[in-house]
């Protein structure tokens, strides 16, 4: 029989690519949504790509609620616990980064009461970054971000506390249950639905010409699908078990992007500015006209990067180059009417 994985918050982009390359490889999939009356759409999506048809079955459950996560478990055999409360609490940085933190300790209780194989949870690359913005160099999974940074952003800080918390749950608990943590980078790629964008709307943004420049902000940018393939390798591999693996891919200024999508798109990319915004104008902006933009102000012309040395070693992972990515995304929202 094949064996049966959870993969948390279905709906989002990162755990639908999940759910399907798990359907392509032979697993059942059972996932969360966090209300009834997504399944159908969810199928929809991830049809596109897998066939579902009697593999994929849902399970209702909150990451702000205790209910419904010992179903959730029941008779499963490995976790993807991808679901991200950025979505669930926006505008609410106390309430996110709780929702972040309470809401993995319910996925690891749940878990690790059902004796779950493993725990694969979905991180990020900036829970393992300097806390200083202007540090350059490079950095691996045996950094930690100070948390207790001031100049940290909400969702960074949640990231950090949550799997902080998955840690510490995992350092007193012993039973079969093994963790492991996937830190991911920008995240772009082809989408499966209009309805499941995730973080590759500011590519929409750029084809659409709704941005007249681009920020002196540097990405490293990996595939969605080469996300998926990770969460997998980390699922499998013996020698997985208690490490984190950074997952990011190349590091790209975000004007390289908009030439690599003006070049590439054809017409498509006639409206894609790639004027660079001066810094100042960026501050500016920010402080004055648009407070969104604070958050990305410290990121200006930082060039720190992450290593996936231990990625390629232990797992055998290769992200593939950025320009693909970018342009496999910017077609796939041209297909889906998305810009």
């Amino acid at each position: 029989m094949a064996e049966l994985v959870l993969v948390t918050g279905g709906s989002g982009y990162v755990a639908g690519w999940c759910i399907a390359e798990l359907l392509n490889r032979g697993y059942d999939v059972r996932t969360t949504v966090r209300g009834p009356g997504k399944e159908e759409s969810l199928t929809q999506a991830v049809s596109t790509v897998a066939d579902p048809a009697g593999r994929l079955t849902f399970a209702v459950a909150d990451l702000l609620a205790d209910d419904g996560w010992d179903a959730a478990v029941k008779g499963v055999d490995r976790v993807l616990h991808v679901a991200s409360p950025l979505g669930i609490t926006a505008g609410d940085p106390a309430a996110m980064i709780a929702a972040a933190r309470d809401g993995t300790l319910r996925v690891l209780r749940a878990a690790t009461a059902a004796g779950v194989k493993r725990v694969v949870m979905t991180s990020a690359a900036n829970t393992a970054s300097p806390s200083s913005y202007a540090t350059e160099g490079t950095t691996d999974e045996t950094l930690w971000t100070d948390p207790d940074d001031p100049t940290l952003i909400p969702y960074r800080r949640s990231k950090t506390l949550a799997e902080r918390a998955a840690w510490d749950f995992m350092s007193g608990h012993e039973g079969p249950t093994e963790l492991t943590t996937v830190l991911p980078g920008a995240v772009f790629g082809p989408i499966l639905s209009t309805g499941t964008i995730g973080s590759v709307g500011i590519i929409g943004r750029m084809i659409s010409g709704s941005m007249p420049g681009v920020p002196r902000i540097g990405l490293e940018i990996v595939d969605v699908r080469d996300i998926a393939d990770i969460h997998l390798r980390a699922m499998t591999a013996p020698a997985a078990a208690g490490e984190r693996f950074l997952a990011t891919g190349e590091f790209t200024w975000m004007r390289e992007m908009a030439h690599f999508l003006r070049d590439g798109l054809g017409p498509h990319g006639h409206k894609v500015s790639t004027r660079q915004i001066p810094d100042f104008a960026v501050r500016l902006t920010a402080r004055f006209r648009d407070p969104s933009l604070r958050e990305i102000t410290p990121s200006l012309g930082r060039r720190n990067r992450h290593s996936t040395d231990k990625a390629s070693r232990m797992l055998g992972w290769h992200p593939r180059p950025a320009k693909q990515t970018v342009l496999n995304c910017a077609q796939s929202l041209i297909a889906h009417g998305a810009v």
